[in-house]
């Protein structure tokens, strides 16, 4: 029995010795794996070591900094800061009076001190943020909130995208989110490849409260920061341009607006501006995204006369003393007419045709001087039908009408076929650089911040020749009439002491109804496109206002001659271009007259010298000094213009106002309060007001209008103000 029992337990000896032997091969062969493989459970161990010993900080790169011709910033990263509010309680930096906190932090960050105190309140929180308002702010901000000593509140530092001159250029420029995260408009997206940033980093060894182990290499990775650019934009220009568009904004509440100022000998683009415009810092409030003077097309108006005018010279079938029948051209079934209800001025010479801005004049030239064929070849030759390169994004195609012979003569006089801005910007350089025409470009340079090698250069460039020096100059002696003679319709666009060639536009907009154009009194775009010095072009200015708010004694021009005159005047004389010595204020103009401020003098002599002048003077009231004129100081008048004087007192009679034109009698209704209700258009024929009857203020009368049957030569040029039609049989 004790043999069996000690069998028995050899036999159990040897089992548990075998099931040992089993485990330790097992633990052995898992060990070797294990030493084999370094994983465990698919975990390799080597980088949960490394992740329990290493630590890896990040080293931030910068975005490249945009920046204008000379070195201002106009786009840079910069510190950010946010607010956290430590609520802990076992913390000893914690918010304690959170109503306190609340109410001296909601003025600072313009938040709801309720809906702070309400954060600021919350129960279990480590920590929390305050959200809009206390988050991206400046170092100026975040400083005067440090001044309040309001315990608890932290700040986190980050990185973000600035903007410090705010709606400066901001179509240009673009945006991009505050973190950077993402490029969304401008250069600021089409040369994201080039500014963005790489962030680095530093990986060291550490012990198990994260201080760094001595001695142990580090593995460095430099961050790199983005390529820096320069562009071809002059910001004292730009500055000016912005300003003044603000102000017209105000002013006349157009659909849109646009300007362009650029060197044309360069094609160096100085100013570009668009409005609505936007603050690129707050960028949640852009209501428009389209860089017009680049990404819109449209039918451009009597801009385009200048370069079929071009083309007629070149061609040598051009005769500026050539007598022509204005005011309506028949085209097959069609009839084009001159903007003047198509009475047109009478028999008159091409060159004044050019500078009273006649379809009638283009018409011909197109079909019968050049003809079709001719005619699109010059279009391609400036330029009209491919889109110019210029390095902004999303430049748009023009449209050009070449179908029917009809379109010939529209294009020829800017209807029917649709531009962009820069497109006629391209094609003016080569009338104001002796017929060499210049690409556009807005990027001067782009610079690697490290070594200050110039990556891209932006350069002067040739695309071609449309025309000889000869004909370019004779286009600018032309150009300079429209704004110098008596028919010229670019008289609001004289500038003092400077010589400006120019040509007006008024473009008809298309009915989004598909009803042919829209009508009626300031439905159209205004447009000029100028330069100056005329003997030795330094600056093109194209300037165009969509649709402004006028008054209906206004003359489409008002809003762009503001634009023109004051942006041209700034940067002819920042860039030290001496004045002309042939121009003077209160002076004639090649038989025109540039009215002072009569406001406050006496009626009589200011009437004589207007008379004197050739005008024709009405004064309404009995008073001594005069109280209000019209047109106002700085118009440029014909001879024979109706001007109002305006006297001081309340007591007024009726003027006999028969033979009157619509402009004159609306200039009347507005400066004595008169309720005019018009039948018909032309001049007047009948007034419900028999001349010296006494007028009080906001009296209504009945003013009847109509058309002469026989007119030769209309009373005044107009700026275009009145659509370029073509009417059918």
């Amino acid at each position: 029995m004790a043999t069996f029992k000690l069998n028995k337990m050899n036999v159990r000896a040897v089992v548990l010795l075998l099931v040992f032997m089993l485990l330790f091969s097992l633990l052995f062969t898992r060990i070797g794996y294990i030493q084999v493989n370094k994983t465990v459970n698919g975990q390799e161990l080597q980088t949960i070591a490394e992740d329990r010993w290493t630590r890896k900080q990040t080293v931030e790169g910068r975005r490249g900094t945009i920046y204008d011709r000379f070195g201002d910033a106009l786009a840079q990263e910069i510190p950010s800061y946010t607010i956290e509010a430590i609520l802990d309680e076992n913390s000893r930096n914690r918010v304690e009076d959170p109503k306190m906190t609340a109410q001296k932090l909601a003025p600072i960050v313009e938040r709801d001190a309720d809906d702070l105190e309400r954060l600021l309140s919350a129960e279990g929180r480590f920590q929390v943020e305050l959200g809009i308002g206390t988050k991206n702010l400046s170092l100026e901000k975040k400083r005067e909130i440090e001044e309040l000593g309001l315990k608890g509140i932290v700040f986190r530092k980050e990185a973000r995208r600035y903007y410090p001159k705010q709606n400066f250029a901001s179509h240009v420029i673009g945006y991009t989110e505050r973190d950077m995260s993402k490029a969304r408009m401008g250069l600021e997206s089409s040369l994201n490849d080039y500014l963005v940033k790489e962030d680095g980093f530093v990986q060291y060894f550490s012990d198990r409260k994260g201080i760094k182990l001595p001695n142990l290499e580090e593995i460095i990775e430099k961050p790199k920061n983005g390529f820096d650019v320069y562009l071809t934009l002059d910001a004292n220009i730009q500055m000016a341009l912005e300003q003044i568009m603000s102000q017209v904004e105000e002013q006349y509440e157009p659909e849109r607006m646009m300007a362009i100022v650029a060197d044309p000998k360069t094609g160096q683009i100085l100013a570009m501006s668009n409005r609505p415009s936007f603050n690129p810092n707050f960028y949640e409030e852009i209501t428009n995204y389209t860089n017009y003077t680049v990404s819109s097309r449209f039918e451009p108006g009597s801009t385009m006369k200048m370069f079929t005018l071009a083309a007629a010279i070149e061609e040598g079938v051009y005769n500026g003393e050539e007598i022509y029948q204005s005011g309506s051209y028949q085209i097959g079934g069609r009839r084009v007419s001159d903007h003047n209800q198509g009475l047109g001025w009478g028999k008159i010479s091409f060159d004044e045709g050019f500078q009273r801005s006649s379809n009638v004049a283009y018409s011909i030239l197109a079909l019968e001087r050049l003809g079709p064929e001719r005619l699109y070849n010059y279009l391609d030759k400036f330029g009209f039908r491919s889109p110019t390169g210029i390095e902004l994004p999303n430049e748009a195609s023009s449209s050009i009408a070449d179908s029917y012979r009809v379109d010939a003569a529209t294009t020829a006089f800017g209807q029917g076929s649709a531009v962009t801005p820069i497109q006629q910007i391209q094609a003016a350089t080569a009338i104001a650089n002796g017929g060499k025409m210049m690409k556009p470009y807005v990027i001067d340079k782009i610079v690697n911040p490290y070594t200050d090698e110039v990556i891209e250069r932006g350069e002067p460039t040739v695309v071609g020749e449309p025309i000889s020096e000869k004909t370019a100059n004779q286009v600018l002696d032309l150009m300079e009439t429209v704004v110098t003679s008596t028919a010229g319709t670019g008289k609001p666009y004289f500038v003092e002491g400077f010589d400006i060639a120019g040509k007006t536009g008024t473009a008809q907009i298309s009915d989004p109804n598909g009803r042919g154009y829209l009508t009626g009194h300031g439905q159209h775009i205004y447009s000029f496109m100028g330069v100056a010095p005329k003997s030795n072009p330094q600056l093109i200015v194209y300037v165009a206002v969509d649709r402004p708010k006028i008054d209906i004694y206004e003359q489409g021009s008002a809003p762009v001659s503001q634009i023109f005159t004051s942006v041209m005047k700034h940067s002819l004389q920042y860039l030290n271009i001496a004045p002309s010595a042939r121009s003077s204020k209160n002076a004639f103009i090649d038989e025109g007259f540039l009215i002072g401020d009569y406001i406050g003098k006496n009626v009589e002599k200011a009437k004589s010298i207007l008379e004197e002048a050739g005008l024709d003077v009405q004064v309404i009231g009995t008073g001594i000094n005069i109280e209000a004129q019209i047109p106002t100081s700085g118009s440029m008048l014909l001879f024979g213009e109706k001007v109002i004087l305006k006297t001081e007192g309340s007591s007024f009679t009726m003027p006999n106002i028969v033979g009157w034109s619509l402009r004159d009698v609306m200039k009347l209704a507005y400066i004595i309060n008169l309720n005019a209700n018009l039948i018909g258009s032309g001049f007047v024929i009948e007034q419900s007001i028999a001349p010296n009857s006494e007028l009080k203020n906001g009296d209504y009368i009945v003013i009847e209008l109509a058309l002469p049957h026989d007119v030769e030569e209309s009373e005044h040029p107009t700026d275009e103000d009145e659509p370029e039609i073509i009417t059918m049989d």
